[in-house]
C-alpha cells in the first residue's frame, strides 16, 4: 500500500501580472494539516483572489520531488511554510524549505512562516521536537544534507510569522490577509 508523504498539497495554476506564476506557495506536511488548516487557508486565499500553489497529488514514499514543485517555488512571490509537529520528519518538506531559503537570500522570494502546532523554538531546534527527526535523517541522508536543513530551519524560525497555537485559524487568517494585501491587491 502506498502512503502519501507529501509536504505540499493543490494548485491554482493561473499566471499573475507581476510575472510570478503563483502569488503564494504553501509548504506543509500533508498528513498533519492537509484536511484542516492548510485546506482552509488555501480556500480562503483563493476566495480573496490570490493565486495559490498547493500540491494536491502529494508524493508517495520512495518518490522524488518532481521538478514541478521546485518550479512552483521559483514561480511564486511568497512561500508560506506551515510548521507542524511532524514537518521535520519529511525530507521532502525540508528540501522545499531549503530551496525557499536559498531563493530568499537572493531577494527573489519572501518566506512567511506559520507555526501550526509548534513554537519557533521547536523550529530553531532548541527543543527535541524537530531535533529527533533530524537525527533520523542524518542516519539516512548524511550529516552534510541535514546540516543545510538545520540552517534553513534556524533561519526561517527567525522570521516573524504567525502562531496558530495561541490564536486559532480564523484569527490567524485575519492577521495574514491584511499583511498579504500589502503585496497583492484584493478586496
Amino acid at each position: 500500500m502506498k502512503r502519501k508523504r507529501s509536504c505540499s498539497e493543490a494548485g491554482s495554476r493561473s499566471h499573475h501580472t507581476s510575472g510570478a506564476q503563483f502569488e503564494v506557495f504553501l509548504s506543509f506536511r500533508g498528513p498533519d494539516t492537509r484536511a484542516n488548516f492548510t485546506d482552509s487557508l488555501y480556500h480562503a486565499l483563493l476566495d480573496k483572489g490570490i493565486h495559490v500553489f498547493m500540491d494536491k497529488k502529494g508524493i508517495d514514499v520512495g518518490e522524488e520531488i518532481g521538478p514541478e514543485i521546485f518550479q512552483a517555488i521559483d514561480g511564486s512571490k511568497i512561500c508560506i511554510p506551515i510548521f507542524s509537529r511532524e514537518y521535520a520528519s519529511s525530507s521532502w518538506c525540508l528540501r522545499e524549505l531549503e530551496h525557499m531559503m536559498e531563493r530568499r537570500k537572493t531577494k527573489e522570494l519572501e518566506v512567511l512562516p506559520i507555526f501550526y502546532d509548534v513554537e519557533p523554538s521547536d523550529v530553531k531546534l532548541e527543543t527535541g521536537v524537530y531535533r529527533d527527526a533530524l537525527n533520523l535523517h542524518k542516519e539516512k541522508r548524511g550529516a552534510e544534507i541535514v546540516q543545510r536543513w538545520e540552517e534553513s530551519l534556524r533561519e526561517v524560525a527567525g522570521i516573524k510569522g504567525w502562531d496558530t497555537k495561541n490564536t486559532g485559524y480564523v484569527n490567524t487568517f485575519n492577521f495574514i490577509f491584511p499583511f498579504l494585501s500589502v503585496s497583492f491587491a484584493f478586496a
